[in-house]
C-alpha cells in the first residue's frame, strides 16, 4: 500500500531554495566595503561641513568671547572697567586700606590754608589686632635725580607717635611742618613696618 503523501509535491518543488536545510555555512566571512568619501559626496552641504576638519586656532577662546554682538559688548565692557579701575588706583583715587597686624590702615593727606594735614584712619579687623604705640615718620619722597650721590641729602622728616586701641574705628590728624606734593609715611610697630606713599590734595 503506497503512502498518499508520496504522490503529492509542493508547488515550488522545482525551485532551488536560497538556503537548504542541509546547507553548510561558508568558512569565509562576508566583507562589506564602506567608502566614506563616496557617501559624503551624496550628502547635503550641512552634513559635509560637519566632517570638515577645522584647524584649531590659537585665539579660539577670544573668538568665543566676541562671537556675537552681546558677547562682544560684554567683553569690551569688562576691558573698559578693568582699565578704569587700574587708572583710578594708579592716581590714588582708590586708596585701599593696608593691613597692619589685624588693623586696616588708610592714609590720606591734604592742604588747607597752606597747612599740610595727614590723616590716618584705623579700622579694627580682628579681635587679636595689635594695640599699642605706633611710630610715625613722614618725609617727602626722594629720588636719585633730585639728590645725586655727590650732593648732601637734606630732607625734612617729621616724627610722631600714635596709639591703637580696641576701638572699632579711630582717626588721627597730624599737621606736617613742611610742604610737599607727595608724602612718604612710615608706620612701625615692634614687629612690622609699613611704608605708604600718598599725594597731597588741596581742599576745596
Amino acid at each position: 500500500m503506497s503512502d498518499p503523501d508520496e504522490g503529492k509535491k509542493r508547488p515550488n518543488a522545482n525551485y532551488k531554495l536560497s538556503k537548504p536545510d542541509d546547507a553548510v555555512a561558508p568558512k569565509e566571512e562576508l566583507v562589506f566595503y564602506y567608502n566614506r568619501e563616496h557617501r559624503l559626496a551624496k550628502a547635503s552641504k550641512n552634513v559635509q561641513d560637519l566632517y570638515v576638519e577645522k584647524k584649531q586656532s590659537r585665539f579660539a577662546f577670544l573668538g568665543i568671547l566676541v562671537a556675537d554682538p552681546p558677547r562682544r559688548m560684554l567683553f569690551y565692557t569688562i576691558i573698559l572697567m578693568c582699565a578704569l579701575i587700574w587708572l583710578f588706583s594708579f592716581f590714588g583715587f582708590l586708596n585701599s586700606p593696608f593691613n597692619m597686624e589685624g588693623n586696616l590702615v588708610k592714609v590720606s593727606a591734604s592742604v588747607y590754608e597752606d597747612t599740610t594735614i595727614l590723616v590716618i584712619n584705623k579700622r579694627l579687623k580682628s579681635r587679636n589686632a595689635y594695640t599699642g604705640a605706633i611710630d610715625v615718620a613722614v618725609s617727602a619722597p626722594i629720588t636719585e635725580r633730585d639728590y645725586p650721590e655727590e650732593d648732601e641729602i637734606n630732607v625734612p622728616v617729621f616724627y610722631h607717635k600714635i596709639f591703637f586701641s580696641l576701638e572699632k574705628e579711630e582717626r588721627y590728624s597730624l599737621v606736617v611742618p613742611f610742604e610737599a606734593s607727595e608724602l612718604l609715611v612710615v608706620l612701625q610697630t615692634e614687629k612690622k613696618s609699613l611704608k605708604i606713599k600718598v599725594s597731597v590734595k588741596p581742599v576745596d
